[in-house]
């Protein structure tokens, strides 16, 4: 079997590293060919991070190359497309493979619909609103992240929808040996575009600075604003990713209250928990699904609660180390990419 996926981004891209790249391998040992088509170059990446513009024309040739290589469809017995095949343009060619009966899979793990139908561009939420609800209702499966994105593909009459998280390789998860420490860290990963989480936490970082000896690590952002001598901002690398996690003591996910978090997959509890480290995360969308309150972690929903949970952990090792050990066997069970892969081999199969 040929498959190909149409991804959004190179390897370095969150998204698609986790949601196709990350299954390859898998996949490859089930005999399956696979191919990857992205849409933007790591250059794009590179730019995109550090706040760069990219010239129109280098921009057209992404659609360009694009266009082009929907011409290789017929080589591939399966198609996977991560959230849409041309940003910021009509469904036109998701619905010409339908009417050519070129069934597609489409996979999301973020709310994108709302890039178009909550756009503050009044052209853009005019003309492309329902724009990823005709790309799932024309599409043979949807894979959907959570069930806020399952319950927007079953709205848009979606023929298949699947539940498909976004996992981890758990052999590549060290669980943490030691949580005997003088120095608590408390630690947080992203990127300059979702750095706007950990900001808004800035008060809270100096209140428990006040009380407790603990370092805070950032890693995959900086801030040169930040006046705190006991925040380390760390470079991310898919290679340091796990050992840096690992230097946590405990592990953070905040977030706004808004449609777009909704969609978001908890990829950051379920990385921390994976090591074996406890969480505290905003009280929003899949985080209360990830997180069972003082089982493997703590819902919070404003600053007081932050600090007040944060302390918890901070004067507790073997409080750490409980729900610590409990959050990694959630994800043993439940974000393993070995057991995921068999449900998507299961839909490529057309066993579902």
């Amino acid at each position: 079997m040929k498959v190909v996926y149409f991804t959004k981004y190179s390897r370095n891209g969150a998204s698609s590293r986790l949601r196709s790249y990350q299954f390859v391998p898998l996949l490859e040992k089930e005999g399956i060919d696979v191919t990857i088509f992205p849409f933007f170059d790591e250059d794009y990446l590179h730019s995109l991070y550090a706040k760069k513009s990219i010239s129109k024309i280098k921009l057209l040739g992404f659609y360009w190359n694009r266009f082009i290589k929907l011409f290789s469809i017929y080589k591939f017995d399966k198609i996977i497309i991560e959230k849409e095949l041309f940003p910021y343009f009509f469904s036109w060619f998701e619905k010409l493979l339908w009417l050519f009966n070129v069934k597609y899979i489409v996979d999301y793990d973020d709310a994108i619909f709302h890039n178009y139908d909550l756009s503050k561009n009044k052209l853009v939420k005019f003309l492309l609103k329902n724009k990823i609800y005709n790309v799932m209702k024309y599409s043979n499966h949807v894979l959907a992240g959570n069930e806020y994105l399952a319950q927007k593909a079953k709205n848009s009459s979606a023929k298949k929808i699947i539940i498909h998280p976004t996992v981890i390789d758990v052999d590549a998860y060290k669980v943490k040996d030691n949580y005997t420490t003088s120095k608590v860290v408390i630690g947080w990963i992203g990127s300059p575009t979702t750095y706007k989480y950990i900001k808004n936490l800035e008060s809270v970082f100096i209140k428990l600075s006040n009380l407790y000896t603990i370092e805070f690590h950032i890693i995959g952002a900086k801030n040169n604003e930040v006046k705190l001598d006991n925040v380390k901002f760390i470079d991310w690398s898919e290679e340091n990713e796990v050992a840096l996690i690992s230097k946590f003591d405990i592990g953070i996910m905040p977030l706004e209250n808004t449609p777009w978090e909704l969609g978001k997959c908890s990829y950051k509890l379920i990385q921390y928990m994976g090591c074996g480290i406890p969480v505290v995360a905003s009280s929003v969308g899949m985080n209360k699904e990830v997180i069972e309150e003082g089982k493997n972690g703590f819902l919070v929903s404003d600053e007081q609660q932050w600090i007040e949970k944060l302390s918890v952990l901070i004067e507790n090792e073997v409080l750490r180390e409980n729900l610590g050990k409990q959050g990694r066997l959630k994800v043993e069970d439940l974000f393993s990419n070995k057991k995921t892969v068999q449900k998507l081999l299961s839909i490529l199969r057309d066993e579902y």
